[in-house]
């Protein structure tokens, strides 16, 4: 990430914004006390905005934007070190025969598998991401769940991926989520860390915009909808809740952070909605891979597809890329 635009990789809570973590109530107050969202005006204004057409001119633009915001993702059980190495170089070189496609932003992978991805893409630039904290359910004690990061840390993760405590967010339990976030940040000691709301499970828009300023608060670099095992996962209402937070705090504080969607973006269309809502809500300055991501590995299939119809002027089948 970029020294003008990443976020800051260990803030302390802005002064501003100290004493409302101070204790319990004074969390609670401030995360209840938050504008409510407005269900029916964000909906229609996600629905809205996903109408919106571009020109022929932008959407080469758009596609190559997309590609390079892209976690090329595999979080499987039966996931290997070759197959860690093939979404490697896919990463590298999303399609090898058009050399001027652009990267992707990073390969996300368990922990186990970090120090794999790290030595495939040594030099290559796109940073290695790992899911901790007992991803993806998070049901485990705190102290596994430091270690599960310090794992993914110590075999050289640029980026952790964590999941909140869900149940104890839903019981109104803030600050201990804020503490757990908090710890895990530190544990990160200079990678980045992206915080997973499981928005699917939050229930409300109005949970989510507490859990993201909850997120915030606590020092999270990104904020991202879900695990991509629950549904529904990533939508554009969510998203744009989270955006209208992410561009908020920087109103607030002066500090950039990041939000990432993931789970059912499959499409360029799908991601070309997505950039249009990150351009509207946040600002043109989030169009960056520094600061919005695509949870989403089939997604850049479709990409590569769509972005040689642009190229060659003419579609190209799936047999002309590799698809995962």
């Amino acid at each position: 990430m970029t020294a003008t635009t990443s976020p800051a990789a260990a803030p302390e809570t802005p002064s501003p914004l100290t004493d409302v973590t101070r204790d319990e109530a004074s969390l609670r107050r401030f995360l209840h006390g938050l504008p409510g969202v407005d269900q029916v005006g964000v909906e229609q204004r996600a629905a809205g905005l996903a109408t919106r057409s571009i020109k022929k001119e932008a959407k080469r633009w758009a596609i190559d934007t997309a590609v390079s915001m892209v976690d090329l993702t595999t979080l499987e059980g039966a996931d290997t070190r070759g197959k860690v190495r093939g979404l490697a170089a896919k990463a590298m070189r999303p399609d090898p025969e058009r050399q001027d496609c652009p990267r992707v932003a990073a390969v996300c992978v368990y922990p186990d598998l970090v120090e794999t991805a790290v030595e495939a893409l040594a030099g290559s630039g796109v940073r290695v991401a790992s899911v901790a904290t007992g991803f993806p359910a998070g049901r485990t004690s705190r102290e596994v769940k430091l270690a599960d990061t310090r794992l993914a840390v110590e075999a050289g993760a640029d980026e952790v991926d964590m999941v909140i405590d869900r149940g104890a967010f839903l019981e109104g339990r803030y600050l201990e989520v804020f503490d757990e976030i908090r710890a895990v940040k530190a544990a990160c000691g200079s990678a980045h860390l992206k915080v997973i709301l499981e928005t699917g499970e939050l229930a409300t828009y109005d949970n989510v915009r507490r859990a993201s300023w909850l997120a915030l608060l606590a020092g999270g670099d990104f904020i991202k909808t879900s695990t991509g095992k629950v549904s529904p996962a990533a939508t554009l209402p969510v998203t744009h809740v989270m955006l209208q937070a992410v561009h908020d705090w920087h109103e607030r504080t002066g500090e950039l952070r990041g939000v990432k969607p993931a789970g059912g973006i499959r499409t360029t269309k799908d991601a070309i909605k997505y950039l249009v809502a990150v351009h509207e809500v946040a600002g043109e300055q989030w169009l960056t891979p520094d600061l919005f991501r695509f949870g989403a590995s089939s997604l850049l299939n479709d990409l590569l597809l769509q972005r040689r119809t642009q190229v060659d002027g003419h579609y190209s089948g799936p047999d002309y890329v590799t698809v995962d």
